[in-house]
């Protein structure tokens, strides 16, 4: 039975995970642009400057006041949510800014071995679920994905190692590498750790700078989508660098954790 927190029951007709506009699904090397909110879930991250706020990281609705992201997308800046969103530089209907209320990092995040890398926004004011925003599906507790399962990656980061940051919402189908393979010398070895999820490496499809925090989108047998991943680290070779894949937060690694910050806050 899958692993459900009581929060997402408000979202009533529009359940979880199933957008009203579902993904174009090309199965092609290298991302596309995503198909208009069709990933309702995704959040922009954003940072305040002087009077503008400016995108640094992605992140994924889970509930009508929470929103996940990552531990290394946090510092002491000002910040808001903004949900559905496709083009960042347009103003769209549908979408809103939400200030948060609290963000809740990890407390045994480690910020040198990249370590338990995720945390929790509690948006100041529960928003309305739409066609536009509305929140992605959990994983079971400990549920491990099987080697090669097509999951993609969201975000508005960078298009290539150095490029620039992308306006318009991005898609990319990033297979899953299972553990034994990842872990191997060869690949990310000991760095990477059973709490978390590698998906891709074949040096041509990655996740970049600007898609941190934001969700691995992996797609259930009844056509709903479960995050399974949070973008936590790449290579610094690069991001597409063949068998140094993506890395990712393994969501179902910390269930508990996440009901209990929800819980309690």
């Amino acid at each position: 039975m899958k692993f459900v927190i009581l929060a997402l029951f408000v979202a009533g007709a529009y359940g979880c995970g199933l957008p009203t506009f579902p993904p174009i699904l090309n199965r092609v090397v290298g991302g596309d642009q995503a198909r208009w909110h069709s990933w309702p879930w995704q959040a922009s991250l954003q940072y305040q400057s002087g009077s503008y706020f400016y995108h640094s990281c992605g992140g994924t609705l889970i509930s009508d006041q929470w929103v996940l992201t990552a531990a290394h997308c946090i510092g002491s800046r000002t910040y808001r949510v903004y949900l559905g969103k496709h083009n960042i530089k347009l103003n769209e209907d549908g979408s809103i800014a939400v200030s948060p209320e609290k963000i809740i990092i990890h407390e045994d995040y480690d910020s040198k071995k990249i370590r338990n890398d995720i945390a929790l926004i509690k948006l100041s004011t529960p928003v309305k679920f739409s066609n536009t925003i509305m929140p992605a599906c959990l994983p079971n507790s400990g549920e491990i994905l099987p080697h090669d399962t097509p999951c993609y990656v969201t975000g508005w980061g960078r298009m290539w190692t150095g490029g620039p940051l992308s306006n318009t919402l991005q898609q990319a189908l990033l297979p899953v590498v299972d553990h034994s393979t990842c872990s191997r010398s060869d690949w990310w070895g000991s760095v990477v750790t059973n709490d978390m999820i590698c998906a891709g490496g074949d040096g041509l499809v990655a996740s970049c700078n600007g898609d941190s925090g934001g969700p691995l989108n992996c797609q259930n047998a009844d056509g709903s989508w479960d995050v399974h991943g949070v973008v936590s680290f790449g290579s610094s070779l690069g991001c597409n660098y063949e068998q140094l894949p993506s890395v990712f937060t393994r969501v179902s690694a910390y269930m508990s954790w996440i009901n209990n910050v929800m819980t309690k806050n």
